[in-house]
């Protein structure tokens, strides 16, 4: 097919499945519900592709793709959805043991996974906390009273720092 930016609605005729109509473009293909196929994606550049009615694409419509990217963005921003964090590979298969004190109790053990994953969610709902902390109405003073607090959180982890595969997911307590 020619270098033509089709827009939906736009009826084509494909050498294997016939006339179809375009109902959506992205950047690098076309999605097209064809007569006798349903729905197929066909790349824009896919030279068997016949135009018999061709649509203007329409500029000022977002497209799906734009869309699901746009909400990605939100979500990650305004989620508590975090980005995985590798756990160093020394820890992998390993156990917790808590001992008691008093001998008539019997020790639990816990995978060191479960606990490290407890304590990824520990900090990324921190980190949650303290976004909506900064972006509150409440008064600067406010919120480094808080902040102080926050920091004071992150020192009191330091200690599962050794959980961490890299240095850059540790906790720190001067965290700005």
């Amino acid at each position: 097919m020619e270098e033509q930016t089709l827009g939906i609605g736009s009826r084509v005729k494909h050498p294997e499945f016939g006339t179809g109509v375009i109902i959506q473009a992205s950047m690098d293909a076309y999605e097209i519900v064809f007569v006798d196929y349903g729905w197929r994606k066909i790349t824009r550049n896919f030279e068997g592709l016949e135009v018999i009615d061709a649509m203007e694409p329409d500029h000022d419509m977002v497209s799906y793709e734009q869309v699901e990217m746009m909400i990605i963005k939100v979500l990650k921003r305004y989620s508590d959805l975090q980005e995985t964090i590798e756990m160093g590979e020394k820890w992998i298969g390993g156990k917790m043991i808590l001992e008691p004190g008093r001998s008539d109790l019997s020790s639990k053990d816990i995978p060191i996974e479960t606990f490290f994953h407890k304590i990824v969610m520990v900090r990324d709902r921190i980190r949650v906390m303290e976004q909506r902390i900064n972006s509150s109405k409440l008064s600067d003073e406010e919120k480094v009273s808080l902040q102080q607090y926050i920091t004071r959180i992150y020192g009191s982890l330091t200690t599962f720092n050794v959980l961490f595969k890299y240095k850059t997911d540790h906790f720190s307590g001067d965290r700005n």
